[in-house]
């Protein structure tokens, strides 16, 4: 898939992710093993293809989101780096599940296509009853929505998880500085999302 071809498909409506409902279970800080991610890895190489994602229903926010690394109190800490395009599904809900993350991250290449570089699921912060996590990693915020991709008042929790592709800063950081948005047809830098109280 090209990145041009991308845009027919059109940006989404995240706040249909308020309607989720996910039973959070408590948090804990413990590494996922390797047979843990591996297994996550293989469920997921399906959508190396961006074809296939569009056809499971995962559609793309078109532009490709990075950060300069500004830090800013009561703000998400994202180091310098990006993210990538966004391809969210609105019809995964229920409790988050390693395997159906609600957003497939994808890398712009060279030579037009997209790259699958990491997986992130989100939980609104109304359907939580406390912070969720899974492989044994806790996820970040609550923030509210990231502008202007997902609106403000969209408050959720969220973990990134690079699957696809190294990051010096770790697998579950929000930012990878060696994912790039050059060769994006368009590129947003956010600014980092401010954090609101939880449950």
């Amino acid at each position: 898939m090209t990145i041009s071809s991308v845009a027919r498909f059109g940006a989404v409506a995240v706040m249909a992710l308020v309607g989720m409902s996910p039973g959070i279970g408590p948090a804990n800080a413990e590494d996922p093993s390797a047979a843990e991610v591996d297994a996550v890895r293989q469920a997921l190489a399906k959508y190396e293809d961006p074809y296939v994602a569009v056809r499971d229903l995962y559609l793309s926010t078109v532009g490709c989101v990075y950060f300069d690394g500004t830090k800013m109190e009561g703000h998400m800490d994202y180091p310098k780096g990006a993210m990538g395009v966004h391809f969210v599904n609105l019809t995964i809900q229920g409790p988050p599940d390693p395997a159906k993350p609600n957003v497939l991250v994808y890398e712009p290449q060279a030579d037009g296509k997209l790259k699958l570089v990491a997986a992130e699921w989100l939980v609104p912060l109304a359907a939580a009853k406390e912070r969720p996590s899974i492989m044994g990693q806790p996820f970040q915020g609550p923030m509210e929505g990231h502008e202007p991709l997902i609106p403000a008042g969209f408050h959720h929790y969220d973990l990134h998880a690079w699957l696809f592709k190294d990051n010096p800063n770790g697998m579950f950081s929000p930012t990878n500085p060696d994912v790039s948005c050059e060769n994006a047809d368009f590129s947003l830098m956010e600014m980092p999302t401010k954090l609101v109280p939880g449950p």
